[in-house]
């Protein structure tokens, strides 16, 4: 592994594998020129992980442009990690084949994280009764094709404490990450107490809040103590938690802007300030209804 992959900082998930704390969120990155130009500067920054779907309609693009990239930053598929996610079309019986179709539209020989997507299935209500049984039959599906060596970690996404602890009680394989939504306004104590009890990984995404926590009195203030983005300022808060996180961009300026969360630390003072400014709040989908 070359030595920009492996001194990245990591987080060491439960099945020994080193998943980096930083990655680019790839939704809504559609088209091959835009995906180029962001997988360029995100490697060019020093991202080596992307965070793609199924639903995302970019999977073959991403794996189209790491191939023609990675060799002009001297690195290989190894130096990479790569996360897909099972779509909710595919919940259920459809599972094996939606995960092979994402390693065919990537384009891989293995995927390095895969989740399923969303507790639910589309089509089917929220209160639908097959909801649970639809989520054992793709767990059960992933855990073969990772005991097949197809997707190195396999791990669950807007899963609620609830629909974890079921998972939990039926696994073979112990899910490597549960990815949600998580910024200063949207703690997920509960989650992440969960997570810290079956020693799941706690992975962020909508750090930013979709750009509603940037004009935060709080954020903006200590941004300026510090010197930093409203962006960094988020982004450190939480991987000063050991929480990953995924920002998403198609500028390659703000792309490096976000990469730079490394080399500042934020005081007790300013994280407590952020992490009081909890009050419950989404800015994406809620999967607390579905049973």
């Amino acid at each position: 592994m070359s030595s920009s992959a492996s001194t990245a900082p990591s987080v060491l998930l439960n099945n020994g594998v080193r998943m980096p704390l930083l990655g680019l969120g790839m939704y809504k990155l559609w088209g091959w020129e835009d995906v180029l130009q962001a997988v360029d500067a995100s490697l060019a920054a020093g991202y080596r992980a992307f965070d793609s779907a199924a639903v995302y309609g970019n999977e073959a693009d991403l794996g189209r442009a790491l191939k023609s990239l990675l060799p002009k930053y001297d690195l290989t598929r190894e130096d990479v990690f790569i996360t897909s996610k099972l779509g909710p079309k595919d919940q259920g019986e459809g599972a094996m084949e939606g995960a092979l179709h994402s390693l065919s539209n990537l384009g891989m020989d293995y995927i390095d994280l895969y989740l399923i997507h969303w507790p639910g299935t589309r089509g089917l209500d929220v209160t639908d009764q097959r909801n649970p049984g639809n989520r054992a039959q793709s767990w059960a599906a992933l855990e073969e094709l990772h005991a097949r060596g197809k997707l190195k970690a396999i791990g669950v996404s807007n899963y609620t404490p609830s629909h974890m602890r079921e998972l939990m009680g039926s696994c073979k394989v112990r899910p490597a990450v549960l990815q949600v939504e998580f910024h200063p306004f949207e703690c997920q104590a509960e989650l992440r107490r969960v997570c810290q009890e079956f020693g799941v990984c706690f992975q962020a995404y909508s750090s930013l809040g979709r750009g509603e926590l940037l004009t935060e009195p709080q954020v903006l203030q200590v941004a300026e103590s510090c010197q930093r983005t409203p962006a960094q300022v988020l982004l450190r808060w939480a991987v000063q938690q050991d929480v990953p996180v995924l920002p998403k961009s198609s500028n390659p300026e703000r792309i490096r802007e976000n990469c730079r969360i490394f080399d500042f630390t934020l005081s007790d003072g300013d994280m407590g300030k952020l992490s009081a400014l909890n009050r419950g709040q989404r800015f994406c989908w809620n999967p607390s209804q579905v049973v």
